[in-house]
């Protein structure tokens, strides 16, 4: 008995040392990829919308690292581009989404009564709409348009922040630390930046890897499925649409969407990895 409660100080350590190392390398992953949308058109310097016909399903080569579409296009200007869009479009989408989502959660712990009922039904509201169909419908009202993908993610991922900020400062504004503040006078502003978005930050953090990957999953999606943004625009789904009945001639095409959607989210969730029980 005593030799195991010895051990687990140590496994503890271990354990602190995988969940850094999955971090380190999801933050290298993102790093890359974000390396890629960011200044990959630049250094490729090839139009994505450039068609060559007679280079139509070229094998990746010299010319083209990851080869041609079927009207000549170069996948991989096309396919950085589609990363740009997609991580941006996404990273805009959480971060307008958590503004509100967490502003919103704690005036309710902070206010209660009325004010935290009525917007919890307002959350609840939300909730009964599936997310994805939520943003389908804005893209059905503006087919193609960036804004309408972008209004129906931001209003399907802020319920999250506002569930997560309203039950975790429910205890800091208990706390003695804002009582103590409260008595001295100091106002809400001072409040929040001093005491609870230090409390709130790295659950915060960790939402805000969840809901990025599950932005860019459903931009995926919606292009995939057509809904979404329309041709020529590169995209990760369109990319995957247009690819998928080329699949047994050039199987390269499918899977360079598909890998840089998966290191996406894999480098999203080793970034949020948790320590794991000794």
């Amino acid at each position: 008995m005593n030799a195991n409660l010895m051990d687990i100080p140590a496994l503890a350590r271990r354990a602190s040392r995988r969940v850094a190392v999955r971090r380190r390398a999801g933050f290298a992953i993102l790093a890359l990829v974000a390396v890629f949308a960011l200044a990959g058109p630049f250094a490729i310097g090839i139009d994505p919308a450039r068609q060559t016909l007679a280079d139509t399903l070229m094998p990746p080569g010299a010319a083209h690292w990851l080869g041609t579409d079927l009207f000549g296009r170069s996948v991989l200007a096309r396919l950085a581009h589609a990363a740009r869009l997609s991580l941006g479009l996404a990273c805009v989408a959480a971060l307008s989404a958590a503004v509100p989502g967490v502003l919103l959660g704690v005036l309710a712990s902070w206010r209660g009564g009325r004010v935290e009922r009525a917007l919890v039904m307002l959350a609840d509201a939300v909730l009964s709409v599936p997310g994805l169909l939520l943003v389908l419908l804005f893209a059905a009202l503006a087919p193609g348009r960036y804004w309408a993908l972008y209004i129906g993610l931001s209003l399907s991922l802020w319920v999250e922040y506002f569930r997560v900020a309203r039950v975790a400062s429910r205890p800091v504004l208990a706390g003695d630390a804002v009582q103590a503040s409260r008595l001295l006078g100091f106002g809400a502003a001072y409040i929040l930046r001093r005491h609870l978005m230090p409390a709130l930050a790295p659950v915060l953090g960790t939402l805000l890897a969840f809901s990025t990957a599950q932005a860019v999953l459903a931009l995926a999606a919606l292009g995939f499925i057509g809904v979404g943004l329309q041709p020529p625009t590169p995209e990760l789904g369109l990319m995957m649409i247009e690819f998928l009945p080329h699949y047994e001639e050039a199987p390269w095409l499918i899977a360079a969407p598909v890998s840089l959607l998966m290191l996406l989210v894999l480098g999203m969730m080793l970034l949020v990895a948790e320590e794991d029980a000794p």
